[in-house]
């Protein structure tokens, strides 16, 4: 035990003839005093307890009450007859207790296990978080008044509060270039809430899905929870290739994309193939969803706009999050929908959570109009770079050039591709054993033979991304790992 501390107090134990109660209960539940069985008297039992009969007698009046014991008079107390129900049983196997689509969900999130443990290098999707103005976070919350904090106490809109709604829109046009109205704008928890949603609202079982490959496990594994066919589409330096895609799989009711930066390769979707995207949904009544997952993070003296701030994108649905551009903590990111759609996305959020929390969602909304997320996307956007550099230079020393990672001007990881059929599952292993969490590339595809790393750099700082590195290069130098970032 640390210095300075001393071991909490126990807890309470509860009255003694709560705890005579709960052990003939228990005995009776479990079966060991069997239906009709004759309880001793109240006097022997008390003897045999070493308490006092008032306890004793408690114990079984309670019990008869609730209709475990029976009382005959003169001849005593007995456990109720027809209790055999309530004896154990072994129990159900999950395969047989869920219905078909329960297990449909069950599966597709074994398949899918989000991280459970604290982030450390080079786990991906990690923001900075040390430095996220966390007092000035608490003071916004002291500036409301006795109204915000009766208003915020009761149920509120399931689409968000129209300020935080309002505030969204706006910014979007400033970072993103998209003109939207906060009427179009749900808020939800986090960009996996407003997946499920959209899975659940514009598809059916058997639609069919066209998706990255490589690409977000949790995404895919989502979309199949719903029943949804997910089709493939390969990625290459221009994203993904929606002409080999569309005329694999005709029948696809939706494309799901992250154009700015595709997770997990790196490369931005080029601008003749966004058209031919919005033509392949103009043509086949398909939806896209464009996954803005980590587009605040690009460095680079011009930024790429969204997908959706294109024109004739009618058919696309903004997905974004503050897990990345904040700190995943809040739970909090947001779906901007087509015109129409936003009543039912809204009373499908309120099935499934209510709304979430408004004192967050005011909080936020005055960390946006002040001006405040601006400023803080500034401090990262210099900082992440800088934390870029020192992972490419770290893993090159490490690895005595065996990693050589290319620098790119936007995102919170790099990615190192080989070539061949190296087993890059077995090098992630080796690196977990020495305590560095590196994800395989392969992990990411369905079908497509990529191998490689995915080294995320954003939420450590340069000691932690240097000892990493010493920890993990060595691994890479037998055989060399020669390949591109």
């Amino acid at each position: 035990m640390p210095r300075g501390t001393t071991a909490p107090p126990p807890p309470p134990q509860p009255p003694l003839r709560q705890r005579v109660y709960q052990q003939l209960r228990q005995a009776i539940e479990h079966g060991t005093l069997a239906p009709g069985t004759r309880l001793p008297p109240s006097r022997e039992h008390a003897h045999t307890l070493g308490v006092a009969r008032n306890t004793v007698l408690w114990a079984l009046e309670r019990l008869r009450a609730e209709g475990f014991v029976v009382a005959r008079v003169g001849d005593g107390s007995y456990v109720a007859p027809g209790l055999a129900a309530l004896r154990p049983r072994a129990p159900a196997a999950a395969e047989h207790a869920l219905s078909a689509r329960g297990r449909l969900i069950a599966d597709a999130a074994l398949r899918w296990q989000p991280p459970r443990v604290a982030a450390a290098p080079f786990r991906i999707g990690a923001p900075e978080v040390a430095a996220f103005p966390h007092a000035l976070w608490d003071r916004l919350v002291r500036r409301g008044d006795a109204g915000d904090r009766v208003a915020m106490s009761q149920y509120i809109d399931p689409a968000g509060l129209p300020v935080l709604r309002e505030a969204i829109a706006q910014w979007l046009l400033f970072s993103r270039g998209l003109r939207c109205s906060g009427a179009q704008v749900i808020v939800c928890s986090g960009s996996q809430q407003a997946i499920d949603l959209i899975g659940r609202l514009l598809l059916d079982s058997g639609d069919e899905v066209l998706l990255e490959d490589p690409g977000y496990p949790g995404l895919r594994d989502c979309l199949i929870s719903h029943g949804a066919q997910v089709r493939p589409v390969p990625v290459d330096d221009e994203g993904m290739d929606i002409a080999s895609g569309g005329a694999a799989w005709p029948r696809a009711r939706m494309a799901v994309v992250t154009p700015t930066h595709q997770f997990p390769m790196g490369v931005r979707m080029s601008l003749e193939r966004r058209l031919a995207l919005l033509d392949w949904a103009r043509r086949s009544g398909g939806w896209i969803v464009e996954d803005d997952y980590d587009g605040e993070f690009q460095y680079g003296p011009h930024r790429i706009p969204a997908l959706a701030s294109l024109a004739h994108a009618e058919r696309v649905l903004y997905v974004g999050t503050f897990s990345k551009s904040l700190h995943p903590g809040l739970r909090l990111g947001f779906i901007v929908l087509p015109d129409g759609l936003a009543p039912a996305f809204a009373s499908a959020k309120a099935l499934c959570d209510r709304h979430n929390p408004g004192e967050l969602q005011l909080r936020l909304a005055r960390f946006i109009a002040d001006g405040h997320l601006l400023r803080h996307l500034r401090r990262m956007r210099e900082l992440y770079p800088a934390r870029q550099a020192v992972v490419i230079d770290a893993l090159a020393r490490a690895s005595r050039g065996a990693v050589r990672l290319q620098p790119r001007d936007q995102g919170m990881h790099l990615t190192l591709e080989v070539s061949g059929r190296r087993n890059d599952a077995a090098l992630s292993g080796r690196a977990r054993e020495a305590g560095v969490l590196l994800t395989a590339l392969s992990a990411y595809a369905i079908t497509a033979p990529r191998r490689g790393w995915v080294f995320g750099y954003a939420g450590y700082d340069d000691a932690a991304l240097r000892e990493a590195a010493r920890r993990v290069g060595p691994l890479f130098m037998d055989p060399p790992a020669a390949g591109r970032g």
